[in-house]
This record gives C-alpha cells, structure tokens and sequence, in this order.
C-alpha cells in the first residue's frame, strides 16, 4: 500500500471525498460502486468493485471455447482490467489495465470491429503495443456497462467479418444476462 499524503476529515454524514487526482489515476467515476474493507489495525480500504470480476472461471471458460470457435485470441474485461484470456500469454494481458481507447468504444455501447481493408485495431492494454482488438462489444448488465468481450491479434490489422462480431456480440449479450440473473 502507497500512501500519499493526503488526509481529509470525515463530514458528519460521515462522508469522505477522495481527491479529484486519486480519482482520475484510478479511473473512479461518479456512480462507480467501492466495496470497503476493514483491517484489524483500523486501516480502511477501498477497492473498485467489479461484477463481472466474480465470474473469473466462468468467464475464462466462455473465452476458451470461444477461441476455439473463433480461432482468434479472446479477452474479456471488465470496466478497467482484462479478467480471463484465452489463446494469448495471460501474464502479458491478465490484471492489465484496458487501454483508453478500448474503454471509450465500450463506453458508446455499440460493437466496434476494424475495417479489415485499411483499419488498425485498438491496443488492448495500457503501455502496450503488442496485443490489438480487432472486435470489441460491451457487456451491459442492467443498462449498465460492466465489460467487454475482444476478439484480438498480435497485428495492428487482422481479418475481422460479420462472424467475428457476431461471436463477440453474442457472448457480450450472454454474459450481460447472466450477471442480471
């Protein structure tokens, strides 16, 4: 644990705001759930809580069959890390945090798939190069955004069709539903 030096006093509704700058480096948005732990020596701990990181088995078992169908790499995340990797190292991508771009097109909710004429795909983690996502569809619980499931490659350009985003799309959809069920 890193400390930073900030200390802010609780309000008497028992309120803590957490800097505008923790929030920014951790990617902490308004309406974004923390789940608090306690430890016995009075430390209080606030971790993002992903729902979608609950069905890391489930989820790496979704990606492996899906590679398999697919014969391409998959990812799935959730708001802001990879959590289950299939046909990739999953020590080069597993815990990574998503790169900015996979987070904006999760954000518009709609499939993106790379031209595979002349379009490049997004990179899939922070700081890395190596991996792209050639298909990206989000998975939304409840109207909410809580993930995305990627069809990647090695190269900035791969060949992505309608199947492909079908794939995606689908196992985007199952797995929204399944975290509503």
């Amino acid at each position: 644990m890193k400390a930073t030096g900030i200390v802010r006093r609780i309000d008497d509704l028992g309120r803590v705001v957490i800097p505008k700058e923790i929030r920014r480096t951790m990617r902490i948005r308004e309406g974004d759930p923390l789940e608090i732990f306690t430890e016995r020596d009075g430390e209080v701990i606030f971790k993002k809580y992903s729902p979608i990181g609950e069905l890391g088995e489930f989820a790496a078992g979704y990606a492996e069959t899906l590679a398999k169908t697919s014969g391409l790499p998959v990812v799935i995340t959730d708001k802001d890390s990879v959590i289950a990797v299939s046909g990739a190292p999953k020590k080069e991508l597993v815990e990574k945090r998503i790169s900015e771009d996979v987070e904006k097109m999760m954000e518009k909710k709609i499939v993106f798939a790379i031209d595979s004429r002349d379009g490049s795909g997004l990179p899939v983690v922070d700081g890395s190069e190596k991996y792209f996502a050639g298909v990206v569809a989000p998975i939304v619980s409840e109207g909410d955004i809580i993930g995305s499931v990627m069809m990647v490659s090695d190269k900035e350009t791969m060949p992505v069709g309608e199947v492909e985003k079908k794939l995606c799309q689908s196992a985007a959809g199952f797995l929204g539903k399944h975290m509503e069920d």
